[in-house]
């Protein structure tokens, strides 16, 4: 199973995501890929304990397109951003996944 560690900032509540140095960044690119999460949810325990994040955890990810992405829809919406407006969040900074939410074929539409 492939994972990625991903928590909130808890200075402004911006989800990220555990990177290769041990720190914390907002884009979803840059997280560190593990085969097992157990050592890195340790290492974001400091970072609990430090107060600079709050809830972090493990999500799977899969390889899609040569890029990896969420497999579950709440972690794709919570690594792109709103899925009424592609204006706002991550995905309008390019820091979304690539193909985690949507196809790039997809209509523009309202979620329902």
């Amino acid at each position: 199973m492939v994972q990625i560690v991903t928590a909130n900032r808890l200075v402004d509540g911006i989800v990220v995501f555990l990177d290769e140095a041990g720190g914390w960044s907002e884009d979803f690119a840059r997280a560190a890929v593990h085969q097992d999460a157990a050592g890195a949810l340790t290492r974001a325990a400091e970072d609990v304990a430090a107060s600079l994040i709050v809830d972090p955890y493990a999500i799977e990810v899969e390889l899609r397109n040569g890029h990896y992405a969420p497999k579950a829809l709440r972690e794709a919406i919570r690594a792109s951003g709103p899925t009424v407006r592609r204006d706002l969040g991550k995905q309008a900074e390019g820091l979304a996944p690539l193909h985690a939410a949507h196809a790039p074929t997809e209509k523009p539409h309202v979620s329902l």
